[in-house]
């Protein structure tokens, strides 16, 4: 490896430092508390060499917003290959909770931390292939299309809307529940199933 190729290397390493301490603290501090040299004090940089990767803090949240839900996209997308569309609605819906719970700093700054909008243009909105809502929609169409819902349900938005809801509660309460002995939780997996598999047969025909 030369100079080059090796300075390319560390300047990407830092830039995903910097990335990695950006998402843990906007998601655990909020957004609007968290400023561009408390991220360089994380990672033990000068809020010089932050600048010098970001320009600000939006084009830090921009970047992140571009990277989480375009891995997200791509999580989902891998269950496109399944024939039947009631089987790829239920394998993305697992497959949506299990990124929130593998990566539940992503999953907190994604869907439960406030922030200032980012251009939906700038992740691509309305691509299945990079629009993890997009592809829901694509598959909730598929199955009206294909007469496999309830006859009454016909409204694209609504049915998919719903069903993200369901699968984001079970993430979120995960999340937000800590340490909580409280309750006696049922496991997260057969908890998972029986909230994805509720909904399937709630609007199946």
């Amino acid at each position: 490896m030369g100079p080059k190729e090796r300075r390319e290397r560390e300047r990407e390493e830092i830039r995903g430092k910097i990335l990695d301490a950006a998402r843990e603290l906007f998601a655990s501090e909020g957004y609007e508390a968290v400023t561009m040299r408390r991220i360089a004090d994380r990672i033990e940089y000068s809020a010089t060499a932050i600048y010098f990767h970001f320009k600000d803090k939006d084009a830090l949240l921009k970047e992140l917003c571009e990277h989480d839900f375009a891995q997200l996209a791509q999580q989902l997308t891998a269950m496109d290959q399944l024939p039947d569309p009631v089987d790829k609605l239920r394998a993305t819906g697992l497959a949506y909770i299990q990124f929130g719970l593998e990566y539940p700093n992503h999953y907190r700054l994604m869907f439960m931390t406030p922030h200032p909008p980012v251009d939906p243009d700038e992740i691509r909105k309305g691509n299945p292939e990079e629009d993890a809502y997009a592809f829901l929609k694509e598959i909730v169409a598929e199955c009206i299309r294909t007469g496999r819902l309830r006859p009454e349900l016909q409204d694209v938005d609504l049915v998919s809307q719903t069903m993200w809801a369901g699968v984001h509660g079970v993430i979120a309460l995960d999340i937000a529940k800590c340490n909580d002995n409280w309750v006696e939780w049922c496991p997260l997996e057969e908890r998972a199933a029986f909230m994805t598999e509720t909904l399937i047969r709630g609007i199946v025909r």
